[in-house]
């Protein structure tokens, strides 16, 4: 049974190889095919031209005028369903159900609102759902969307109509106005956003065994954003932070940064499609991720104890109030439209971006390329460019140099797994320097 297993994965990880697209878009761009992953196959869609799916004030940038002017959001306008302070009260009494929100339906309330989701002015309704499950566009304006945004529930009494006040941990944060109710098709979403319908994918248990019977879409009117012990600036303010006129590359992450990372996305800034003055915006997702990782709160102190220590005025930091889907290739689609929204120009992609693997066997379900691929083929519609993820690598004799340089030159390369990491952490054992900053070792051994 678990070769077969193996085998299904295999021919998946080859379905998503098989959605390359190749690309040779321009400014003006020529209509062509875009490749979709969908459910490990292809599906081809007719593109206009970029001219024409251009709106007023959008752009899609080229390594020629990659910082040209301030990076649009996705569809053109930064939504922002905060309602004014004067009306919360009225908006509060208008509902008349109440929803507790989970961890992961609070992040996504908080994107909505603040904008971090644009174009979306609330939670997509059914048709809008089916649309961005099978196509990862939305319908009408044909815009990417990677992930279904999505409120669950099992209160059977909600109907079309209702106002719903969603709370989380006693705060109301929203009032969103059901437009739409339906059970949806789990195995069918799990097919197509994660590739597999496999509960051994922690996605599609997610979606299979926490989300609840019913889905419910309708417009958001945001009250507070949900209270959290470390600051996720919105990204109207993220924007205020970056410098004017200059690339911004973002680096996500959902573990703490060691040397290699640090090496990865400082070295970003030199590439070859990114400008002079750029600078790199740590981005780190601090919603629920996978059951193993090491929580928000910890890493956010890692992350500002490095901040302080390194100094870096190339660097910006903010925190990121997302829930990981783990869903490879098009949650890495979902990660380059929200920092683009964010007012990045760039996205280091890395390698198995996203990825995950068997919660039985261990077998990745994603290739190891097939989100930068997916990256690639849809960077000039989203208007982003991508970073490939370098391959660094400490050698005793040069420190930290990309793989192939090491290989060339026959230098003496040093490593440490991240499994032998964690145990050498938990012993109490010295970690080496070259491979993790001592503040950082000293932070995760403080909350353990």
């Amino acid at each position: 049974a678990l070769s077969t297993m193996s085998a299904l994965r295999r021919s998946l990880r080859a379905g998503f190889a098989a959605a390359k697209r190749v690309t040779a878009v321009n400014a003006v761009g020529a209509a062509g095919p875009a490749r979709a992953i969908l459910a490990g196959s292809l599906r081809t869609q007719t593109l206009s031209p970029l001219a024409q799916l251009a709106k007023p004030g959008m752009g899609f940038h080229s390594s020629a005028f990659a910082a040209a002017a301030v990076q649009p959001p996705h569809g053109g306008e930064l939504v922002n369903l905060m309602v004014p302070d004067a009306e919360k009260a009225k908006v509060a009494a208008s509902a008349n159900r109440t929803l507790e929100l989970s961890d992961r339906n609070a992040c996504d309330v908080e994107l909505l609102a603040t904008g971090g989701f644009s174009p979306l002015r609330g939670f997509m309704d059914e048709a809008t759902y089916t649309h961005c499950v099978k196509e990862m566009r939305l319908p009408g304006s044909n815009l990417l969307f990677g992930m279904p945004i999505v409120l669950d529930t099992d209160c059977e009494e909600t109907a079309v109509g209702d106002k719903v006040l969603l709370k989380y941990q006693g705060k109301d944060v929203a009032v969103v106005t059901v437009e739409s109710k339906w059970k949806p098709d789990k195995p069918l979403e799990a097919k197509m956003c994660y590739g597999t319908s496999s509960i051994e994918h922690p996605g599609v248990s997610m979606i299979s065994m926490e989300r609840r019977k019913y889905y419910i879409g309708g417009k958001v009117e945001g009250l507070n954003v949900p209270t959290r012990p470390f600051p996720c600036p919105t990204p109207a303010e993220v924007r205020d932070m970056l410098p004017e006129g200059k690339d911004v590359v973002a680096f996500q992450c959902r573990n703490p940064i060691h040397r290699a990372h640090y090496e990865l996305f400082t070295r970003a800034l030199h590439a070859d499609n990114v400008g002079e003055g750029a600078v790199a915006l740590v981005h780190p997702t601090m919603g629920p991720t996978q059951d193993d990782d090491i929580s928000g709160l910890v890493r956010y102190h890692t992350y500002e104890t490095l901040a302080a220590e390194v100094n870096n005025p190339q660097i910006r930091w903010a925190y990121l109030p997302y829930s990981m889907h783990m869903a490879g290739p098009r949650e890495a689609i979902q990660h380059m439209i929200i920092r683009k929204n964010y007012g990045c120009t760039h996205f280091i992609i890395g390698r198995d971006m996203a990825g995950s693997k068997s919660s039985i066997d261990g077998e990745d379900f994603y290739g190891a390329y097939d989100a930068q691929d997916l990256a690639k083929a849809n960077a000039a519609e989203l208007g982003m460019q991508t970073v490939p993820s370098l391959n660094v690598v400490y050698t005793d004799e040069e420190g930290y140099v990309t793989a192939d340089v090491a290989e060339k030159k026959g230098l003496s390369v040093k490593k440490l797994s991240g499994t032998k990491f964690r145990k050498m952490l938990r012993g109490g054992e010295d970690i080496p320097e070259w491979f993790a900053f001592k503040s950082v070792v000293k932070v995760l051994r403080e909350h353990q």
